[in-house]
């Protein structure tokens, strides 16, 4: 049987999930990617919590974007993950 886009995304995502953890020194930056919208968190392992979360879905994102899967939008979201991780006073 074939597998489906969605049956590798989820293979691939345990493969690396094994070999990476983040911590509270240097937590984990994980991105979802969907048709529609990207979606971006940082993560803490060893607490299993969300430190900050950003995505094309915010208010601060969306009166600029016409849509959310570009690279204009994906540039945003880094901008806006990065500005929001440095008010937590978080540095990777």
């Amino acid at each position: 049987m074939k597998l489906t886009r969605n049956d590798s995304r989820q293979r691939r995502h345990r493969r690396v999930r094994r070999k990476v953890l983040g911590t509270s020194e240097r937590p984990r930056l994980a991105v979802f990617r969907s048709h529609k919208h990207i979606y971006v968190q940082v993560i803490d392992d060893s607490q299993q919590h969300t430190l900050v979360a950003a995505s094309t879905l915010d208010p601060e994102i969306t009166a600029d974007l016409k849509t959310g899967a570009t690279c204009d939008a994906s540039v945003k979201v880094g901008q806006l993950i990065a500005k929001r991780s440095y008010l937590k006073e978080m540095s990777a």
